[in-house]
């Protein structure tokens, strides 16, 4: 998983980052809200740590931001605070869940693992949507002017487009998210976009995957 800490206490930052890291996790730490905004208008994120308290733009004006713009990448909140107020404001402008400061890593790590399993069985939002575009993922199928069944592989690839619309997603970044537990090298992203651009083409949506082979995709409206 590919992670955004935001966290302005220099030491706890460095302690998270190099703890995350060890389990295996992609990390990238900002001191502010508003370079957090910048981050996820460039890149596309697992999760999302947030402080509360930070210069610049604070945390919860960040996470406004955040969904403003459309993302659902899921958010933790971290605060000093344990009043109930400061929680539920939290929760209440996007949040997905919280911490309250001093917290354990061993906590952190084990709701990250827990997470990482979720997003794998697909829970949460089983609707995506994209200009005229939406996937089923129970049901998994992809729909526009037509309808069109996808493979298991087709679903997961999409879903992370639709998620991450606008955003360059790298060859591995894909192959990470789909195929990180399979027998395949990273050509099967390549072989796998192309499907889903003839599925795209085939249901009539106005909507296209630019890119090329061996670099970087992102979905477009087209």
């Amino acid at each position: 998983m590919r992670i955004l800490l935001a966290e302005d206490e220099a030491q706890l930052n460095r302690v998270v980052t190099v703890a995350m890291q060890k389990s295996g996790y992609e990390v990238d730490s900002v001191f502010n809200g508003k370079e957090a905004v910048d981050k996820v208008k460039e890149n596309a994120y697992d999760v999302i740590i947030m402080d509360i308290m930070m210069p610049v733009m604070d945390g919860l004006e960040a996470v406004k931001e955040i969904r403003a713009m459309g993302d659902k990448t899921f958010i933790v909140m971290l605060t000093a605070k344990s009043e109930i107020d400061d929680k539920v404001t939290g929760l209440d402008v996007g949040a997905d869940d919280y911490l309250t400061k001093p917290f354990s890593l061993k906590e952190l790590l084990a709701r990250l693992r827990s997470r990482e399993r979720r997003s794998e069985d697909y829970n949460g939002n089983q609707e995506l949507n994209y200009n005229d575009l939406k996937l089923d993922l129970s049901s998994q199928e992809l729909s526009s002017n037509n309808s069109i069944s996808l493979s298991k592989q087709e679903t997961s690839l999409m879903r992370y487009f639709l998620l991450n619309p606008g955003k360059d997603l790298s060859t591995k970044e894909l192959f990470n998210h789909v195929w990180k537990d399979d027998d395949e090298t990273e050509d099967v992203v390549w072989v796998y976009v192309s499907y889903l651009r003839s599925k795209l083409q085939s249901i009539g949506a106005h909507v296209k995957i630019a890119g090329e082979r061996g670099g970087s995709f992102s979905l477009m409206r087209g």
